[in-house]
């Protein structure tokens, strides 16, 4: 099948790559001139374990290609995806202007029939406004779908690969058989394709992510309330987690979430609730508790150096918002860098992948180092905020020695507490009880 994807940031590029690698013949146009002639060249502009294999592949396959021109994108594709950015606006909700803008193009140049896509995460009743834009200009059949994504960061592409369940939002018999032409490959394993309405696709991909925030958050509380009496939440964890209802996962205590997606997603659905007089209050308090479990390890810091961290040295281990990503958006991280050099800190940190895109925003506020253990090289305590596996089995007795005072603050929960006192290690983590 001919697609287009228009916008190439982390959705459209791993949409457009993985549509590819079915066999499909891919254009994605993205208007930044530079990023696309990078890509032309073979260099993938986002990191993404298994990205670049398929990427290059495809390339050379011919299969997937790249152009400034929308006009040149909408010839090619009968099928064409917006993947195109819905930033938080400053009342919280998601700023539309992205997509309705490029849907405005869309009616002014499609001459025969499209099926146009809502790949982007948007809030409900984003289809209509699509179809209303587009029909304002446009005399030629066309149908809006909205199909929201599901990729995590890390596994994306195995996520659109072997996708545990493909939503789709159309009230169109001829887009629901050409979405389901399109997406069969994907499910042989029998994982369902679900269709609905529009309205309910929509709310799908905002209901799931504040669940999930909201499941995050309600586990942190109770860390929180485990440091206060003394119970260990790693064990109260486990004991939740098996129980079928709940499950295991998202039930791991740290210091809070962040990313493009859980922090905008929460809020806009607040937003629009707000919007219809409907309080979300479970949200409001998702979205305050999360803002506070950013830093909540900076107290602990500060007491620990007597309410005085002026020219204290701290290593920093992760930056990126969780591993397998360069994501540095509402990154805990961040948060921890601002208190910290406000209070006089100094401030060495290393990450796999996000140093770059860190280094662009803050500058030279904190020092980039080429390793852990150079990160960690005579610091006065070692802060953890990211749970990426290199971090999981460091050669302590090596550690120890780099460090000026064997101290660490553990945002992730990474290490048994017994076995750090065994190893002289001053430790602390989240909702655990020490000794």
């Amino acid at each position: 099948m001919k697609i287009t994807v228009v916008g190439t940031g982390y959705v459209g590029l791993v949409t457009g790559t993985c549509l590819a690698e079915n066999g499909n013949d891919v254009i994605c146009v993205d208007i930044d001139e530079k990023k696309v002639e990078r890509m032309k060249n073979g260099e993938i502009p986002i990191y993404e374990p298994q990205l670049d294999v398929l990427f290059d592949r495809n390339i050379d396959a011919g299969r997937l290609s790249f152009t400034t021109s929308l006009h040149e994108g909408l010839d090619h594709g009968e099928i064409i995806f917006l993947a195109l950015p819905t930033p938080e606006d400053e009342d919280g909700s998601a700023d539309l202007k992205y997509v309705l803008g490029v849907a405005e193009d869309i009616g002014k140049y499609i001459t025969d029939y499209k099926v146009i896509v809502d790949k982007s995460t948007v809030p409900v009743g984003t289809a209509e406004k699509v179809e209303q834009t587009i029909a304002k200009y446009c005399s030629s059949e066309f149908d809006v779908v909205s199909n929201p994504e599901f990729l995590r960061e890390g596994y994306a592409v195995e996520d659109f690969l072997k996708p545990e369940r493909i939503v789709i939002g159309t009230s169109s018999k001829k887009a629901e058989d050409l979405m389901h032409r399109l997406y069969k490959p994907f499910v042989r394993s029998g994982n369902p394709i679900i269709f609905m309405d529009e309205k309910s696709a929509e709310l799908t991909k905002y209901a799931s992510n504040s669940f999930l925030a909201t499941k995050i958050t309600f586990m942190n509380e109770i860390a929180n309330y485990c440091q206060i009496v003394g119970a260990d939440v790693d064990k109260v964890r486990i004991g939740m987690g098996t129980d079928s209802r709940i499950g295991k996962r998202f039930l791991f205590p740290g210091i809070g979430y962040g990313g493009s997606c859980f922090p905008k997603d929460v809020k806009a659905l607040h937003k629009s609730g707000q919007d219809v007089n409907h309080q979300f209050k479970i949200l409001d308090a998702v979205v305050q508790v999360n803002e506070a479990q950013k830093t909540i390890l900076f107290p602990e810091i500060k007491n620990h150096f007597m309410g005085d961290l002026k020219g204290k040295k701290i290593g920093l281990w992760g930056l990126s918002f969780k591993p397998e990503t360069d994501d540095i958006r509402e990154a805990p991280s961040l948060y921890m860098i601002d208190k910290l050099t406000e209070a006089g800190a100094e401030v060495t940190a290393f990450d796999p992948e996000a140093m770059p895109n860190v280094k662009s925003q803050i500058g030279d506020q904190i020092s980039y180092c080429e390793g852990m253990y150079e990160a960690s090289k005579d610091v006065d305590a070692l802060l953890i905020c990211t749970e990426w596996s290199i971090f999981r089995t460091p050669d302590f007795k090596k550690l120890k020695a780099e460090m000026k005072s064997p101290v660490i603050f553990d945002g992730r929960n990474l290490y048994e507490i017994d076995e750090m006192t065994e190893a002289g290690f001053r430790y602390s983590s989240i909702g655990r009880k020490h000794v």
